[in-house]
């Protein structure tokens, strides 16, 4: 039988190839964004009682009423709008299948969708599901910041979607205010929508404050923002993410929502809404852990050979080796795999033209011991 495939060029990710690799070499994981400690004791204690309570069958498809409550006025708190509960929240498996769903239900065969190079790599196989175009404008290292003359001189009669990721996995830049208004002036003649991808919204660094889609009226009109619990919480396993869109264009996703995953585990969604309503300062803090540990891990690299921009949002450093080697940073992350055991990810796989970079991503999510220990393998390059 021939099996003709829609993703022929999608192998497996980067991310799964060397979170494997480093499992097999017995390396120092920071390739894969988990962290290496465990989610709140408060957190796992509700969703124990809430499994021991017998909330072990179906959820509501768009989500507890609980826990889009709570999201809500979390969104209020964070960006001065509430959205309403039930018509413009819906909760996901993830970020990703928030992303998936509401490109399928969105783009149509033949449109076109502006994606910025270095982009993560779901964006552009869901596009194509949808049989639409992506339109690959790549950002320039080492700034990595998006030239918006390039985005007026893309945009067409068939752009239908505008994809952009901030704080950005895998460059770690954010996305000011002033230029989200760049945006919605080029987007104000036509029809496209835009798709906010904000899962690390409260890992910014250095007195930086997050510009979401969510409070900015003209793109939150034409706009999607996806957001993460499995970031903020500690648990990705979890899997729980959650769209915030108007009401036409939630509806919309939600058409491909109930098909898809239909439901979240409902225990979970609702260890989540108590925790958010128990302990409302969890988020706020994030930005100070995690810029804490951003800035251990550069202070115990001073001695080694790469050179760094601090990261401005994300909870990833890029490390630029260009004193150390000219080899292309995939050859040279299987070198740190294999001579350090460390394990990273290289930035040319999330281009279609890859320009010649000389920089690996780091996730610094994890214990001080795993940052030490990993730190002093990578000075020894």
């Amino acid at each position: 039988m021939n099996i003709r495939s829609k993703l022929p060029h999608v192998g497996t990710t980067i991310f799964t190839v060397m979170t494997n690799r480093a499992r097999e070499l017995g390396a120092i994981n920071l390739a894969q964004g988990f962290p290496d400690y465990d989610a709140p004791a408060r957190l796992k204690e509700l969703l124990a009682h809430y499994v021991a309570a017998g909330y072990n069958q179906y959820a509501p498809m768009i989500g507890v009423p609980e826990l889009r409550e709570q999201i809500a006025l979390k969104l209020g708190a964070s960006y001065g709008r509430v959205p309403n509960a039930d018509s413009e929240i819906t909760v996901t498996l993830g970020a990703t299948e928030a992303i998936f769903s509401a490109v399928v239900s969105l783009v149509h065969p033949g449109e076109e969708v502006i994606l910025f190079d270095p982009s993560y790599d779901s964006y552009a196989p869901a596009v194509i599901s949808a049989g639409g175009r992506p339109i690959h404008i790549p950002l320039d290292p080492p700034k990595f910041q998006i030239d918006w003359d390039r985005v007026r001189a893309a945009i067409t009669p068939r752009t239908r979607l505008v994809m952009i990721n901030t704080p950005h996995n895998p460059v770690t830049t954010v996305i000011p205010r002033k230029e989200l208004d760049i945006l919605a002036e080029i987007l104000r003649p036509t029809d496209a929508l835009v798709i906010s991808d904000e899962v690390y919204e409260h890992m910014i660094y250095d007195g930086a404050r997050h510009a979401s889609i969510v409070e900015h009226p003209e793109l939150y009109e034409r706009g999607v923002a996806v957001f993460s619990f499995g970031k903020t919480m500690h648990a990705t396993g979890w899997r729980v993410g959650y769209a915030v869109a108007p009401p036409d264009i939630t509806r919309e996703i939600r058409r491909v929502h109930q098909f898809n995953t239909f439901c979240i585990a409902h225990p979970l969604q609702l260890a989540i809404a108590d925790f958010l309503k128990e302990v409302p300062e969890h988020n706020a803090e994030l930005g100070a852990f995690y810029q804490a540990k951003r800035d251990r891990f550069l202070e115990l690299l001073r001695n080694s050979r790469f050179s760094w921009t601090p990261a401005a949002g994300s909870y990833f450093q890029l490390l630029d080796f260009s004193a150390i080697t000219q080899q292309s940073d995939v050859d040279f992350a299987d070198v740190v795999l294999r001579q350090a055991g460390v394990a990273s990810i290289p930035v040319s796989p999330f281009y279609v033209t890859p320009p010649k970079l000389s920089v690996l991503r780091f996730c610094f999510a994890k214990n001080d011991a795993t940052l030490e220990q990993a730190a002093e393998r990578l000075c020894k390059l």
